[in-house]
């Protein structure tokens, strides 16, 4: 079993909260439509347990803004989990949130012949203050009316909204300290898909059109408005100027406009500190970042003031050779995905392409770089040759081989970074961790290095604001002074510089 998450419900996992609704619950299950108008209304909070991409629990709160209580509206979990402490970890997020709410007292009802479910929320504070008489029909059974105290809300928890805008994803994050409250992405991959690339030009437009409902979108999911955002985090660099200049741009008129503080924060450093979402940062740790426009290995001993680059590509990233190569095979934009379509029926020892870097002769100099340009003209050149005598070859066995090559390079020198310094831990990031091979891999050499792998979940993995947004709520608890207002952008911006004051 992977690791269990518990994360805010989308409409998505609205199917699947049924089904487990109607195992707990039989005849009393609600329907989908009470379901589905509960989850996503304005007035409610629910959290799913997530097993991988499957829901095994969830849990739902209500709390109306006027009102200084909050009621626990249910709370179910897959009956195979039960006793193993899921109940109590979400009955805590709910516990949590509520305060983080403002609610000064949370209520909620439960069977008066379920002493289980009774003795765990008595252990959290809850005390029994009302019977209502024979409530669960046709059962005829009691109902517990169960109150608990909170304390007020404090502000060790800011509020605070990422944007993101370094390439082609227009993204806006709210996180409440370490929790999430939304995240929205707008991408211009498709216009940039007939060019099998992303072009700067184009990018930086589609921010412009993209920022305004993105961030609509965002207060929306979060229940919010600007007057309840603590700080504002933006990205200014590394990335493409033009894309940068958009975001930092609308960041700034925000920050003027509501009178909020703003940080602006190093894109790499945000995608290590996103993993504050899904638990505990634990430190020191070696964070391996692949993308289309990235690939860096670094060691992270604390997440604001110690961040060392060990290497990073010296040509083509991971990604970008991953687009070039599905074009020179006629695949769809982007390469990563499509080549990992195309690999799956391919043999990955088909072909012996070319592991850059890892000959003895570079280990001295180039030991955590990268370089993925030979690997994409080894590729060019055999399928030239297979071309110019007529053969037919496999696609689907170039690019597993081609996959395998990358895959093997990226994994080889992470698990040597950290047994080289002692780190028996493993942070991924980037959109390129999506490729099946790259994190099966990763999972493989890790287990047999005793080193704990980190993967956060996909959507957390891309560039998004949700990973500015933490992070700028690290630097705000952190007690760090906001950047003044005359920062730029820099497309180069060292992964060494957290933020800009």
């Amino acid at each position: 079993m992977s690791q269990l998450k518990i994360l805010p419900a989308e409409e998505s996992h609205i199917e699947q909260m049924m089904a487990l609704e109607l195992e707990c619950f039989g005849r009393d299950a609600w329907t989908e439509e009470s379901m589905r108008f509960e989850a996503l209304a304005d007035h409610t909070r629910y959290f799913v347990l997530l097993d991988g991409e499957k829901v095994r629990g969830y849990a739902g709160l209500s709390k109306l803004p006027a009102s200084h209580q909050a009621d626990v509206q249910t709370i179910a979990v897959d009956p195979q989990l039960r006793g193993q402490g899921y109940g109590r970890k979400l009955m805590d997020r709910l516990v949590s949130e509520a305060r983080n709410l403002g609610a000064s007292e949370i209520f909620l009802e439960v069977r008066a012949d379920n002493s289980v479910a009774q003795g765990l929320y008595a252990s959290m504070g809850f005390e029994h203050i009302d019977t209502r008489k024979r409530y669960y029909q046709p059962d005829d059974v009691d109902a517990w009316v169960m109150r608990a105290a909170l304390a007020a809300e404090t502000k060790s928890q800011p509020v605070v909204l990422g944007i993101e805008s370094s390439c082609d994803e227009t993204g806006i994050g709210i996180v409440r300290g370490s929790t999430l409250l939304a995240n929205v992405i707008s991408s211009s991959m498709d216009q940039h898909a007939r060019f099998g690339g992303v072009v700067p030009e184009i990018a930086a437009r589609a921010h412009l059109e993209a920022l305004q409902p993105t961030l609509i979108q965002a207060l929306h999911d979060a229940k919010l408005s600007m007057d309840d955002i603590d700080a504002i985090a933006v990205t200014n660099g590394p990335g493409l100027a033009g894309a940068l200049m958009v975001g930092v741009g609308a960041a700034k008129a925000l920050a003027v406009a509501s009178g909020k503080p703003i940080y602006a924060v190093n894109h790499l450093v945000g995608h290590v500190g996103v993993d504050v979402l899904e638990g505990e940062l634990e430190l020191p740790t070696i964070a391996l970042l692949v993308s289309g426009g990235h690939t860096s290995l670094l060691l992270v001993r604390d997440l604001l003031d110690d961040v060392t680059l060990l290497g990073e590509t010296i040509d083509d990233a991971a990604g970008e050779a991953f687009d070039k190569v599905a074009r020179l095979l006629g695949l769809g934009y982007p390469g990563g995905p499509s080549i990992d379509i195309a690999a799956k029926t391919g043999d990955p020892k088909a072909i012996r392409f070319p592991r850059g870097l890892t000959l003895p002769k570079d280990m001295e100099k180039h030991r955590y770089d990268f370089s993925f340009s030979g690997l994409k003209t080894a590729v060019a050149r055999w399928v030239e040759v297979a071309e110019a005598r007529g053969e037919a070859f496999s696609v689907a066995d170039v690019a597993a081989s081609f996959r395998e090559a990358v895959a093997d390079v990226l994994t080889a020198k992470a698990v040597a970074a950290c047994n080289d310094h002692g780190v028996k831990r493993l942070l991924l990031g980037g959109g390129v961790v999506a490729n099946a091979r790259l994190r099966e891999l990763a999972t493989e050499r890790c287990k047999a290095n005793d080193i704990e792998l980190r993967i956060p979940e996909l959507k957390l993995c891309t560039d998004n604001g949700a990973m500015i947004a933490a992070l700028g709520a690290q630097l705000v608890m952190a007690g760090r002074a906001p950047s003044s207002l005359d920062f730029g952008v820099d497309s180069t911006l060292s992964v060494e510089t957290v933020y800009t004051r």
